[in-house]
């Protein structure tokens, strides 16, 4: 069987099909479909559920040639396999999944079934716990979020925050003002910012008090309203700590606490925050729970092996 698809100009053709074709020799690979380029679109020629699954696929990236986004490989094989796996997930309901962020009017997309209900979660409920293994999106996604929650006019700044819990007492004999003592605790936070937004504007952001990325310790005493409102590391909080953030919530607010409950670096085995919070707050309807597990993983294919070997081997001690 063939199918045809024709494109309005060369540029989506670009984009689409990478460079020296390389998306489309992924596409026949995983489909089994053999795909023949025409100078105004391409035939698909296979067999016909093969043939009708690479014709939506193909509709599903023309959504990021239309934002002027680059298809890598990773967009095109966890699309693939999402839509494989999952039977309540299609190509267009993938398309819609997508989170606008920036003014560089990129796209970010939830690319397992986890990260889909992680995001949907955040729509629909004001408080969002989100547990799970490195790799797995759960800050990343929130700051998706919370960039468009910004740019929608839905908040008026975005609060990002995570414990310093190795500078402790020695964060004294640090060099330089706290700012610059805690900076290295919060740079995965500014690197996720700088993905999704021009570096300029988050610049501006921050000097106008709409951006703000501080340290737990800074949030005490605070009343957030209108903020989109991010704990990264919440398993390295104490209870009390935690306590005192949920407490900052403010009205027409967003609050995500994202952690590894396993990646705790409290000394001494410590009681945290995150999982305090979940045995505490578990059962309040309003706030939702969300766990990830490494089949949600979305960083290279090999983290998702490592995350695995090490949990078996813990196993079996």
């Amino acid at each position: 069987m063939e199918f045809r698809l024709q494109f309005d100009n060369n540029r989506d053709l670009q984009l689409l099909f990478g460079r020296y074709d390389q998306n489309l020799k992924i596409i026949e690979k995983e489909l089994g479909v053999r795909i023949i380029r025409s100078e105004d679109g391409i035939k698909i020629a296979g067999s016909g559920q093969q043939t009708q699954r690479a014709g939506e696929l193909f509709h599903y990236l023309m959504t990021f040639v239309e934002k002027g986004k680059d298809i890598k490989k990773a967009d095109i094989v966890y699309a693939l396999r999402l839509v494989d796996k999952e039977k309540a997930i299609d190509f267009k309901r993938l398309a819609k999944e997508k989170i606008e962020v920036s003014v560089k009017g990129g796209v970010i997309t939830p690319k397992t079934k986890g990260q889909i209900d992680y995001t949907e979660a955040i729509k629909s409920h004001d408080l969002v716990f989100c547990i799970g293994p490195a790799g797995t999106g759960k800050t990343y996604l929130a700051i998706a979020m919370a960039v468009n929650a910004l740019k929608k006019g839905l908040v008026r700044r975005i609060i990002l925050t995570r414990p310093a819990v190795e500078a402790g007492e020695s964060l004294g004999f640090l060099p330089g003002d706290v700012v610059e003592k805690v900076l290295p605790y919060l740079r995965p936070l500014y690197d996720a910012l700088y993905d999704m937004m021009e570096p300029e504007k988050v610049e501006q952001f921050s000097e106008q008090g709409i951006i703000e990325v501080a340290p737990l310790a800074f949030m005490r005493g605070r009343t957030l309203n209108e903020a989109f409102v991010i704990l990264d590391e919440a398993q390295n909080s104490r209870p009390d700590q935690m306590k005192m953030f949920l407490t900052r919530m403010g009205f027409d607010s967003k609050v995500v606490v994202a952690g590894d409950v396993t990646q705790s670096d409290l000394p001494g085995g410590e009681p945290n925050g995150l999982m305090e919070a979940q045995r505490v707050l578990g059962l309040v309807p309003e706030i939702k729970f969300i766990h990830l597990t490494s089949e949600d993983t979305v960083r290279h294919e090999l983290v998702q092996k490592i995350i695995e070997a090490y949990g078996q081997a813990n196993n079996k001690h």
